[in-house]
């Protein structure tokens, strides 16, 4: 098969529902801009900030893009492309699209509190306590991940350090323009995306050679600054401007792909257990994570994106649109590395990783365009600076979202006074960053990372049981809800009872079992307590309905 099939069939079907069924959620959440968002309500010129729809989707989809719907694809094509281009078809818009969307929509009408606040509201605070302390956990796991992966980045790409370098320094500026001297947002970004491709010249002419150490020091100092300033001075216009890094990506290498116009030479199925993933059924589901669905959106959706959001209208582009982007991104990777023999594909995924194998078959596809003249070789550190950006962005999001998961912990509902010191936005941050660095020189943060696969999807069906109960609470229709959220916690928790057993009578890697154990019960003791919410969905609601919504 052509690979031009697989993205020509991904565009079509996407752009169809989003718009019938992008407009089908926004009339079951009863989208009304009437109401102002908390990012006018709230304001504090710290993390309330309103951004127009373009700056937002930048930011939106720059923090939940990262490696994700890159690394997963990749590895898991590995079962073949035929499974991973179908759960990326339909999980994007049915499962991944309502639940990023949903959950931005909920948290707006919570005060753009994350959804351990939702879970307060309706299930009880035993239930969002435990919420936080899992959603904190996971985060801190993602930042000294994702610090190992930049640091080993820049060592290996000194270029990639010095752009990435340059680009903060960029995104200050574009910040300050747009923010304090109001230049107009056509005006900036022509400018900000011309400095940003020069500053990847800049990085190959004058790259910075430092150690992992030292590149892991300034990345943790770089995460706690860019937690607690203000969201409109980094944070928001370095995830815009880094939005075009990947938009360029991605139209260069779909317009590359049709010049070139590859067979695919993967197999479309080779088999139903993959060496060191597991059965196709949970192991898929939980490999293609970003691409179809990620529990991380939910905290990017509740934590950053909705105290920014303008309009309630602007949610279905941000949170429903941008997870279709990333479906695409996707598909892009899958037929990028389909491209590839099955030795070329193995040989390379064991010895250069699945980032490589993304990048020199993306950077194939960008060779082959003829006006561009670019060689093989500068189209693959393009793309490979491109995926270090989004790794840097990333990194610098989940430290915030950390801190708001800490500080909203040690918030009090009623009359009693929050917990100052556990809400402050510094000391929140320093022990999310603490934590990430007692984690990240453990040299432990690699082998536990399968277990968060699951837990990552885990928090995707806990967020659609959330939105789900809220629904029913609020008497709207919540069946596309609820069937995502049952198969989400179906293939979730059977991949967390195989790695109990892998782990126990296979690896015995006790640890990991405990944790995998852990997780379960978590998911087990929230369902329970919702259970007689759902129960009762069709029967007369006899508790007094906290109308948090028009």
């Amino acid at each position: 098969m052509n690979g031009i099939v697989l993205i020509l069939v991904a565009g079509i079907f996407f752009l169809a529902m989003y718009k019938v069924y992008g407009s089908f959620i926004a009339k079951r959440l009863g989208i009304n801009d009437k109401e102002e968002t908390p990012s006018h309500t709230m304001y504090d010129g710290v993390d309330y900030v309103p951004a127009k729809a373009p700056i937002l989707l930048g930011h939106h989809f720059a923090s939940i893009a990262g490696v994700g719907p890159i690394v997963g694809p990749v590895i898991a094509a590995g079962f073949g492309w035929m499974p991973v281009f179908v759960w990326v078809l339909f999980g994007a818009p049915f499962i991944g699209g309502v639940h990023d969307y949903t959950t931005i929509i909920a948290s707006i009408r919570h005060k753009a509190k994350s959804i351990g606040q939702i879970i307060e509201e309706y299930i009880g605070i035993s239930g969002k306590k435990i919420f936080l302390i899992f959603a904190w956990s996971t985060l801190v796991l993602v930042v000294a991940v994702f610090s190992i992966i930049v640091a080993d980045t820049f060592v290996s790409i000194p270029s990639a350090g010095t752009s990435s370098i340059l680009f903060i320094l960029l995104a200050i500026l574009f910040g300050l323009a747009i923010n304090k001297l109001k230049t107009p947002l056509w005006l900036a970004t022509i400018i900000g995306v011309t400095l940003l491709f020069l500053s990847i010249y800049a990085g190959i002419i004058f790259p910075l050679a430092l150690t992992k150490s030292e590149w892991l020091v300034i990345l943790f100092v770089y995460v706690f600054i860019a937690s607690v300033t203000p969201v409109w001075i980094l944070l928001q216009p370095r995830d815009y401007l880094n939005s075009y890094f990947l938009y360029a990506l991605l139209i260069g290498g779909i317009i590359g792909l049709f010049f070139m116009a590859p067979t695919l030479q993967l197999p479309a199925f080779t088999t139903f257990n993959l060496d060191k993933i597991g059965f196709l059924f949970p192991a898929l589901f939980v490999t293609v994570a970003c691409g179809a669905v990620s529990g991380f959106h939910s905290i990017v959706a509740s934590g950053t994106t909705s105290k920014q959001l303008n309009k309630e209208s602007d949610g279905k582009l941000i949170g429903y649109g941008g997870m279709l982007i990333e479906g695409i991104l996707a598909i892009l990777a899958l037929t990028a590395v389909s491209t590839f023999t099955s030795k070329e594909f193995s040989d390379l995924l064991i010895t250069k990783g699945p980032v490589t194998a993304f990048s020199m078959g993306v950077a194939n596809f960008i060779e082959s365009i003829p006006l561009l003249s670019v060689t093989a070789h500068t189209a693959t550190i393009f793309v490979a600076l491109a995926v270090a950006a989004f790794a840097l962005t990333t990194l610098d999001t989940t430290t915030r979202l950390g801190r708001y998961v800490f500080q909203e912990f040690f918030e009090m509902r009623g009359e009693t006074e929050p917990n100052k010191i556990g809400t402050n936005r510094f000391v929140a941050t320093a022990v999310t960053v603490a934590a990430g660095v007692a984690l990240t020189f453990s040299g432990q943060t690699m082998s536990i990372w399968p277990v968060f696969g699951s837990a990552n999807q885990l928090l995707a069906g806990l967020a659609l049981l959330t939105i789900t109960v809220w629904l029913v609470k609020l008497k709207k229709s919540f069946i596309f809800t609820l069937i995502p959220m049952l198969f989400m916690f179906s293939f979730t928790l059977t991949a967390l009872i195989m790695l109990f057993y892998n782990n126990i009578f296979v690896h015995q890697h006790y640890a990991l079992a405990i944790l995998s154990v852990i997780l379960f019960i978590l998911a087990v003791v929230l369902a329970v307590k919702s259970y007689p919410i759902l129960a009762n969905a069709g029967k007369a609601d006899n508790v007094t309905e906290k109308l948090v919504t028009h």
